[in-house]
Formats: structure tokens, C-alpha cells, sequence
């Protein structure tokens, strides 16, 4: 099993990080967060982040929840961007080191670009940031950006989400120095074990309803008032999620406090169909009901 990663993936609010946990204790594994947001610090009601602590463990900081060992959580400034390919060279180390010491790395998460980056081989462009073009990029809207990308590559912006302004300025920056953005290579790494969470639309859409719900009455807007209070700015704030694009909007006057949930949940649900779109491309994952069905398959491919 030198080479072999459990996966654990599905829509947001599915119940993949109970399972990841499960199955960590069962087979003595590590978990390596695969979240775009929850990398970030303070970024903890909007991102769903687990309530995980941070200790001390043969030298080494380590974040815990439920006794299990976490990466990639809790460890950026909000401030600055961590990309997919910074997160592909940052897990490889993480895998490399849980393998050495004989343990089962677990990779968990809902954004699937990251985690297909690692796992399915897929080969990033080898771009470096351009300080100067973002500045500039930053001054502009989405729909801005999405036409500029237009114009240089309309393949790449057939395919990008037309209302985020960091994947928009990085498509950009990427076609600027390449021409346009090239299709994705695979040059396969490990041998990955996928699980995906399979969940009815209904039961979906009431675990993002209760999620809203719980995020509102944590104190999301507070949690966005902070954020905002250091420095990280409402632009940004918009990028790190509809969370907190919605909490700016009730703090501006734009959206009424008794819509936020329901609006929260139906934007929630147009990116957990998204998610599942992206996933359906992959007929390697083994879809699971319960987390005792998924359970049992990883232990038998344990045996393997």
C-alpha cells in the first residue's frame, strides 16, 4: 500500500469529515484537508471548519479533531491565495511523511480541482504569480474579468466559473504567459481508493438548511465583522464564499436578516449540485449511503 490514499468525497453538508474520521480511527490514518476555505485561518463559521484544537506532538504543531490528526486546516492568513498547485506539493509531502510512518492517509474535502490535482494526476501549468498583473486584475468586476478571459481564451472561460474573480484573474495570468490555458495532462501518482457520499436531494437540502441555520445563530456575521476588521478586505471576503458574501450584503443593507438563511441554503444548494456535476465525471468513486457501508469498503481495500 506504499502508494495508496484513501479519497472521501460528495457535496458540502454530506457528512464527509464524520466518515474521513471514522474511517481514520478504524485503520490508523491521517486526515489531509482538501477545502479551499478551511486552509485559511479565522475563515471557521462560514467554512463549516470542525472545532479541532492545535497541540504540540514531537515537536511538531498538529491540528486535532476527535483525536485524529488534520492538515491543510487552519494554517493560512486569509489575506494572501493558496493555490491548487501549492496545495498539490504541500500534500505530497504530508502523504510521503503519513506513509512513513506506517499510517493510512485519508484525503478529504469538497473542492474537487484540488483534490483531482493530487489524486488523478492532473498537471497544473507551471506559472509563476505575476504581482503586477494581479493588482491590476484586482481593480476589476467578474463579469470584467470573465470578458477579458473571453477574449484570450474562450475554451478556458467555457469551462470557469464566470462569478469568481480569483480562478478569473488566474486563468488570465495563465493565458497571458502561456497563450491560453492549457488542457489539463494526467501522470498518475498513487493509487486512489474514492468514496463518495451519496445523499438524496431532499436530505441534502435539509442539511444545508440546519447548516444555515446553525451558522447564523454561531455568530457568522460577527465572524465576517472580524474578518473585516483585519485588514481582509470586503472584496476578498467575497472570494472566500457565498458565507460571507451574503454576510456582507446583510451588513451593507442589500439583504433583508430574515432572508439570510434561506438565501444561504439555496446558494448552498446550487454549489453542492455543482459539485456533485464535477464528481459524476469520475467513475472511479464507489458511492456510499451510510458511513458503515463506506467503512467497509475501505477495508477491504486495505487487504488489497
Amino acid at each position: 500500500m506504499s502508494r495508496n490514499v484513501i479519497a472521501i468525497v460528495g457535496p458540502t453538508a454530506s457528512g464527509k469529515s464524520e466518515l474521513a474520521v471514522k474511517i481514520a480511527k478504524k485503520l490508523k490514518g491521517e486526515i489531509i484537508s482538501a477545502d479551499s476555505r478551511q486552509i485559511y485561518k479565522g475563515l471557521d463559521i462560514g467554512t463549516g471548519k470542525m472545532k479541532g484544537r492545535w497541540i504540540l506532538k514531537s515537536g511538531k504543531k498538529l491540528f486535532f479533531y476527535k483525536g485524529v490528526s488534520h492538515y491543510l486546516v487552519d494554517e493560512i492568513s486569509p489575506k494572501r491565495d493558496f493555490s491548487a498547485g501549492e496545495f498539490k506539493n504541500r500534500a505530497e509531502k504530508i502523504i510521503d511523511d503519513i506513509r512513513g510512518r506506517g499510517l493510512v492517509p485519508i484525503v478529504v474535502g469538497g473542492t474537487n480541482f484540488w483534490i483531482d490535482a493530487l489524486l488523478r494526476g492532473t498537471v497544473l501549468p507551471n506559472v509563476s504569480p505575476n504581482k503586477k498583473l494581479r493588482r491590476a486584475l484586482k481593480r476589476k468586476t467578474a463579469a470584467e474579468l470573465f470578458r477579458m478571459l473571453e477574449t484570450l481564451d474562450p475554451r478556458r472561460a467555457k469551462s470557469i466559473d464566470p462569478k469568481n474573480p480569483r480562478r478569473l484573474i488566474r486563468a488570465i495570468e495563465i493565458a497571458r504567459a502561456l497563450g491560453r490555458v492549457p488542457r489539463a495532462k494526467k501522470a498518475l501518482t498513487y493509487r486512489a481508493f474514492w468514496i463518495g457520499i451519496d445523499m438524496p436531494t431532499s436530505v441534502l437540502k435539509a442539511n444545508l438548511k440546519k447548516r444555515a441555520t446553525r451558522m447564523i445563530a454561531q455568530g457568522l456575521l460577527a465572524e465576517t465583522k472580524s474578518l473585516a476588521a483585519k485588514q481582509v478586505s470586503k472584496k476578498r471576503l467575497r472570494t472566500l464564499g457565498l458565507e460571507y458574501s451574503l454576510s456582507l450584503d446583510i451588513l451593507a443593507g442589500a439583504l433583508e436578516k430574515k432572508k439570510f438563511a434561506s438565501a444561504l441554503t439555496a446558494r448552498d444548494l446550487r454549489y453542492a449540485k455543482k459539485q456533485l456535476a464535477w464528481l459524476e465525471k469520475n467513475p472511479d468513486i464507489r458511492w456510499v449511503k451510510t458511513k458503515n457501508e463506506g467503512l467497509g469498503l475501505v477495508r477491504k481495500f486495505t487487504k488489497l
